[in-house]
């Protein structure tokens, strides 16, 4: 083959592997669960994309033109991991509500110190995840194992939504918000137990270890699927509108993020500039936590707090206007 169509074949295949992780929005983990593990190489993807959409424009070929208009299929899925629109006016006079969605790690890099960030960021709501109840509980708190939810407001009723205590948790809290009703959803979907060990890769030939996480990954995938249909439940018998937030163990363009977001408006879409990775452990920047409304809520900031590192997650904090 001539290293033009060695160049072609390469390029059309990152763009069908591409095309493929828009299937995560129809096909569920149980039927192809491959496409999620994609949804993890699109950054990548899509950089290769670039490249070599480049080398034909250097080299000055038509078929340049066709690969960088194909760019505006992946306009919106790029925006879901880093956003350029202009940021808009935030008027705080304006704002209704606060909320903090923080996946704290049990506490492990200091519980006093997460407290304190917590308290000092003075949010309407504030939803936790990998917290351990059963060391600190308080009568203000919805408490379910792993997952907690602190507002100002009252909660007019709250129920739990994945009972099996070793696969994630999640709930939803109805809270009056100054006569208005407001359902929050709290989800933690399954963790993948990974350890950094399983991403050391010393040679070519270290199979085990792209098997073993294979074992773990697609699994997971599989049990979110379920998990979804238990959390969309709540979502669409809400009589109230909805905000969903919380850590979904899953990246933009994966199933999760398609079906638990779907009708709902991702907050950092709208109201969020930059990068919006908030998992940073193994030093692979990932989007996994969120904050999802129902249309009628607008955004009017989003931010991800990467200057602080009290856990392997960034918080994410977000304020809203109830329209």
């Amino acid at each position: 083959m001539k290293p033009n169509q060695i160049v072609l074949f390469f390029h059309i295949l990152i763009i069908v592997l591409l095309l493929s992780t828009l299937g995560n929005a129809w096909i569920p983990p149980n039927i192809i669960g491959n496409l999620n593990l994609l949804s993890l190489g699109f950054p990548y993807l899509i950089v290769l994309h670039i490249i070599f959409t480049l080398i034909w424009v250097f080299k000055r070929k038509k078929i340049a033109i066709l690969f960088a208009a194909s760019m505006l299929l992946f306009y919106n899925p790029v925006r879901r991991w880093v956003n350029f629109s202009p940021k808009s006016e935030n008027l705080k006079s304006i704002r209704d509500i606060k909320v903090l969605t923080f996946n704290v790690k049990y506490g492990s890099f200091g519980w006093d110190k997460v407290k304190k960030y917590i308290h000092d960021q003075d949010a309407d709501i504030i939803l936790v995840q990998e917290k351990d109840t059963n060391r600190d509980l308080r009568q203000d708190m919805v408490k379910y194992p792993t997952v907690i939810l602190k507002t100002k407001h009252r909660i007019v009723r709250q129920a739990e939504l994945i009972e099996d205590k070793a696969r994630g948790n999640s709930f939803y809290a109805d809270i009056d918000i100054r006569g208005k009703i407001v359902r929050v959803v709290n989800v933690y979907l399954e963790p993948f137990r990974l350890h950094k060990s399983m991403f050391e890769f010393k040679g070519l030939r270290e199979g085990s270890k792209i098997n073993t996480l294979l074992s773990h990954m697609i699994p997971t995938f599989q049990a979110h699927e379920e998990q979804i249909k238990k959390i969309r439940k709540a979502i669409d018998l809400s009589p109230y509108p909805v905000i969903l937030a919380g850590d979904f163990n899953s990246v933009p363009n994966s199933y999760e993020y398609y079906n638990l977001g779907k009708d709902l408006q991702d907050a950092f879409l709208t109201a969020g500039n930059g990068s919006s990775s908030s998992f940073y452990d193994y030093k692979v920047p990932l989007r996994i936590d969120y904050i999802f409304t129902s249309k009628s809520i607008i955004p009017l900031s989003y931010k991800v707090d990467n200057s602080v590192k009290l856990s392997d997650h960034y918080p994410v904090i977000a304020e809203f206007l109830l329209n």
